[in-house]
């Protein structure tokens, strides 16, 4: 497994922007395909976003496409997750996870390695 460590939640106001950064270390970070999934309150945890291997193609749920952004630096063993034009609605937990895996995914099932978690609260 990889560890991961999330950073950067916080309190925003609707129309804001955060970004969340996942810092990894144990195996070959640059192997892993990595997402993003968050779980609001009395909710089940939902996929996000996701990157390849190398970053070159990414995956968005429809409730964030176009407004959230997801990155990786291999070479700093780092993940982010740039959200801009925050709603309500996208208060949670949000949560890093890295895949051992060739090709890109959106289920939590094919990730194995997960964050604690880092809160986001956007007010309306």
């Amino acid at each position: 497994q990889v560890q991961l460590v999330e950073s950067g939640g916080g309190y925003v106001q609707a129309g804001g922007s955060l970004i969340l950064s996942c810092a990894a270390s144990g195996r070959a970070f640059s192997n892993d395909v990595i997402g993003w999934f968050r779980q609001a309150p009395g909710k089940e945890r939902e996929f996000v976003a996701a990157l390849s291997r190398n970053g070159g193609r990414t995956y968005y749920a429809d409730s964030v496409q176009g407004r959230f952004t997801i990155s990786r630096d291999n070479a700093k063993n780092t993940v982010y997750l740039q959200m801009n034009s925050l709603k309500p609605e996208d208060t949670a937990v949000y949560y890093c996870a890295a895949a051992a895996r060739r090709f890109i995914s959106s289920s939590d099932a094919d990730f194995d390695s997960w964050g604690q978690g880092t809160q986001v609260t956007v007010s309306s």
